[in-house]
């Protein structure tokens, strides 16, 4: 059994990206980023106005001053004419601004009439003008290899001039969940000896949550041979194969013996945290298999700190941007930890985080409130009201 943060290291080193693709721009949102993007064109493209109003000499800026009007500029429309002394533009934001001016006067500050403009009140020292460049310029790295490509990002990406990107392929994923007590939800309730299967949608809402594609889903009782061949199947059509349940060490905890006729090779076979200790991850036909234990928040727990760093890594992505552990105050007391690290599920208050009221790792109502895990190492003392613990985003 290692620590969490070896079994971190491990995946980090071990987790190699997919393959790449080129996608349109229209199809490249929420994909990563396999190479960087770099400006083609300037931004602005040239000198331009960030305000409606007029382009004149600064020279002629001065309230009370009358200056003809020569012409007007549009953003995309034709270059407007050369401003000479005592002349002025008007001008609308985003226009290209007349060779000869360098000040735009607000329209709020001028009155127009019989083809003239007069400046009326004081106009600040601002120029109003945006420089060609000032944002970026031709050649410059706008969004780095193994970026997502957020909805800001996708601004900027076409901002670049780019009308498409190449990103790293999107994990294909399979789901298995296995224990004969499982029920299809809305059936259980026939059967006093059996329980809805929960655990599988949580997880693959945070698999499509992280940009991977869930191409294949079983639900399996507890039969080995039955149970290596679903394990056969989902190695063929997947990236990563995820196992909930059969992690332990029970006579039908058959996770990892399904894998064994596959050649499953253990990264890591226990992590020592509370809860998920069953935790596990290995390779089988090149392919990664992640174990989940059947529990329902150890489930989820252990699929937040473990499923999407592999989906980080399988995409080109730092997992260590999906683990960024902020300190938070405590708005109630934490007894001490034992031998493992403890993940706490919290909410937040304006008092500081709270511990949801049942921490129990097979807790279902209650996971839902959860909004922070609070990471405690083993061995720790109590924790006191106003104590910082390092805390994550569920």
């Amino acid at each position: 059994m290692i620590s969490f943060d070896e079994a971190q290291a491990l995946l980090a080193a071990a987790v190699h990206p997919l393959g790449t693709e080129t996608l349109a721009l229209n199809e490249a949102a929420g994909r990563v980023l396999a190479q960087p993007v770099i400006a083609a064109l300037d931004s602005p493209r040239r000198d331009v106005s960030a305000m409606d109003g007029y382009a004149l000499r600064s020279s002629d800026a001065a309230v009370g001053a009358q200056l003809a009007l020569v012409g007007e500029s549009f953003a995309g429309g034709s270059m407007p004419p050369i401003i000479g002394p005592g002349q002025a533009v008007r001008i609308f934001t985003g226009a290209a601004l007349p060779q000869g001016a360098d000040i735009v006067v607000i329209q709020e500050n001028c009155a127009a009439s019989s083809g003239a403009v007069t400046i009326t009140r004081p106009f600040g020292p601002g120029t109003h003008i945006r420089r060609q460049g000032c944002d970026f310029a031709a050649g410059a790295l706008l969004l780095p290899a193994g970026r997502r490509l957020d909805p800001l990002a996708m601004v900027t990406l076409a901002a670049a001039d780019r009308a498409e990107a190449q990103v790293y392929r999107r994990p294909r994923v399979a789901l298995i969940a296995t224990g004969d007590e499982l029920a299809p939800p809305g059936t259980a309730r026939a059967n006093p000896l059996t329980i809805p299967e929960s655990v599988s949608f949580g997880v693959a809402a945070l698999v499509a949550e992280q940009g991977g594609d869930l191409i294949l889903r079983r639900s399996g009782g507890d039969d080995l041979a039955a149970l290596t061949a679903t394990a056969g199947e989902a190695l063929a059509a997947a990236d990563v194969v995820v196992i909930t349940g059969g992690a332990s060490v029970g006579d039908r905890d058959y996770a990892k013996p399904m894998f064994a006729a596959h050649g499953l090779a253990a990264l890591f076979a226990k992590v020592a945290i509370k809860p998920g200790k069953p935790v596990w991850l290995g390779q089988a036909h090149g392919k990664w298999v992640l174990g989940l234990p059947g529990n329902p928040t150890s489930a989820m727990v252990t699929a937040r700190l473990f499923l999407t760093a592999l989906m980080a890594a399988l995409q080109g992505r730092d997992p260590s941007f999906l683990l960024e552990w902020v300190l938070l105050p405590l708005a109630a007391p934490m007894p001490p930890t034992g031998e493992r690290e403890t993940f706490a599920r919290m909410i937040w208050t304006p008092a500081g985080l709270l511990p949801i009221g049942n921490q129990d790792s097979g807790v279902q109502g209650a996971l839902s409130a959860t909004q922070w895990l609070a990471r405690r190492l083993k061995d720790a003392p109590a924790a006191q009201v106003g104590d910082r613990v390092a805390a994550l985003r569920f």
